[in-house]
C-alpha cells in the first residue's frame, strides 16, 4: 500500500489534497487521493504515475513499504512557526532522507548509528554545564581547542546525516530516524539559504541536543545555546584572545573574532556575556548597536556574512556522484536524487571534472 510514502511526498511538496488533484489535471477527486493515503484504496498505474511525476518522485517510491518515522524531533525555530510549517519540514526530512539512505544502500555501505561520544548524554543540573559537556565532546572527538573549519563535514564523518532544506520560520531540526528492520540513523536539518555563520551554530545547537540531558527546570533550548556557544567558541581560547574582563568591545574586534571562530558577532557577544568578559550593561549597549543597524532581523547580514555554501553538506551529492560513476545508476536517478535537471548534472560533472 502507498498511503504513508504517499502522504509524506505530498506534506514535503507542501500542498493539499485539493491542490494535489488539481496538478494532476483532476484525474481523481481531493477524496480519492485521501482514500489512497489511508491505504482504503489503490490507484491505477495511469494515476500512480501522475502523482509521482506531479511530486517529484518515483513509482518505486510510492510503492515501497521501507518506511522512516522521525522520534524526537527538536526544532530550532522562530515563534511564528506553525505546526503546519513543522510538518512540512519532518516530511521534507523524511523524503531527503530516504534519497540518502537508498544511495548507500546502492553503494552497500552500511549506514551506521552515529559516533556518539562516550559519556554522553550528559546531565545538567544548570546551564553552566553545558559548558563542560561541549568541552567533553571536543576532547572526546579529539578536536583540541582550534576552531572548526567545516562543522556540516565533521557531523557526517561522525554517522550524522546533515540535510540542508528550504526553510522560513524554522532554522534547524535534529531527530532520530526510525527505520523498518534497521539501525536507527540521526539527522540534522538546516535552512539552505541561511548565511553559514548561522548554519553553524545551528549545527552546534542541535548536536546539543542530541548530547545534553538537562535536568527538571533547565531550559534545553537555552542549554543547547550555551552549549552551541561553548563548542564553537571554547572559553580558554576566547579568553586568551580578548581578556577576562572588558569594559567594551568594538564591532571591529568582534568581526575579526568572526573571521576566527565562523560565528556572528551577536553569538561572540552572548559568549563573552555568558563568560563574565562583558558585564550585563555593556552587553546590552553592544545589543542595542546590534539592533540599530538591523543585524537581529532578516536577513541577518551583519559585517563578514559567510556565503550559506561554505557550511554545505556535500556526502550525499558525492555518493550520488560515486553511484553513477561506477554504474549504479543512470543520469535521469542521479538527477532526480540530487533535485535537479540533467542538464545541471552534466554541468556539475563537467565542472567537477575541469
Amino acid at each position: 500500500m502507498i498511503g504513508s510514502k504517499l502522504r509524506v511526498a505530498r506534506a514535503a511538496a507542501g500542498v493539499s489534497l485539493r491542490e494535489l488533484s488539481a496538478r494532476i489535471e483532476g484525474l481523481v477527486t481531493a477524496q480519492a487521493i485521501g482514500k489512497y493515503e489511508r491505504d482504503e484504496d489503490m490507484p491505477s498505474s495511469r494515476v500512480l504515475m501522475a502523482l509521482a511525476r506531479t511530486l517529484g518522485v518515483t513509482e518505486d517510491y510510492l510503492l515501497s513499504d521501507d518506511e522512516l518515522v522521525l522520534e524526537g524531533v527538536e526544532f530550532r525555530k522562530k515563534a511564528s512557526a506553525t505546526s503546519r510549517e513543522e510538518a512540512v519540514l519532518e516530511a521534507q526530512t523524511i523524503h531527503l532522507l530516504e534519497r540518502y539512505l537508498a544511495v548507500e544502500d546502492l553503494l552497500h555501505l552500511r549506514s551506521v548509528d552515529w559516533e556518539k561520544p562516550w559519556n554522553a548524554p550528559y546531565p545538567l543540573k544548570d546551564l553552566r554545564d553545558a559548558e563542560d559537556a561541549a568541552r567533553s565532546v571536543r576532547e572526546e572527538w579529539g578536536l583540541g581547542n582550534d576552531p572548526i573549519p567545516k562543522l556540516a563535514e565533521l557531523l557526517e564523518e561522525r554517522g550524522i546525516k546533515v540535510l540542508s532544506l528550504d526553510l522560513d520560520a524554522v532554522d534547524g531540526l535534529a531527530a532520530e530516524v526510525r527505520r523498518k528492520d534497521r539501525e536507527a540513523a540521526r539527522v540534522i536539518g538546516v535552512k539552505r539559504d541561511a548565511w553559514a555563520e548561522r548554519k553553524r551554530f545551528t549545527l552546534a545547537h542541535e548536536l546539543g541536543h542530541m548530547v545534553i540531558a538537562p535536568a527538571d527546570g533547565v531550559d534545553e533550548e537555552k542549554a543547547a545555546h550555551r552549549f552551541a556557544g561553548a563548542f564553537l567558541i571554547p572559553a580558554d581560547v576566547l579568553r586568551a584572545e580578548v581578556g577576562a574582563s572588558r569594559s567594551s568591545i568594538s564591532i571591529g574586534e568582534l568581526v575579526a573574532l568572526k573571521e576566527r571562530f565562523g560565528v556572528s558577532v551577536q553569538a561572540i557577544a552572548y559568549r563573552c556575556k555568558d563568560l563574565g568578559i562583558l558585564n550585563q550593561a555593556s552587553f546590552s549597549a553592544i545589543f542595542k548597536i546590534f539592533t540599530q543597524r538591523g543585524w537581529r532581523k532578516p536577513p541577518f547580514e551583519e559585517p563578514g556574512c559567510m556565503h550559506p555554501a561554505l557550511e554545505e553538506p556535500k556526502r550525499f551529492d558525492r555518493l550520488c556522484y560515486r553511484a553513477l560513476a561506477e554504474k549504479l545508476i543512470e543520469e535521469s536517478r542521479a538527477a532526480e536524487l540530487l533535485g535537479i535537471s540533467v542538464r545541471e548534472l552534466n554541468a556539475r560533472l563537467d565542472l567537477t571534472a575541469g
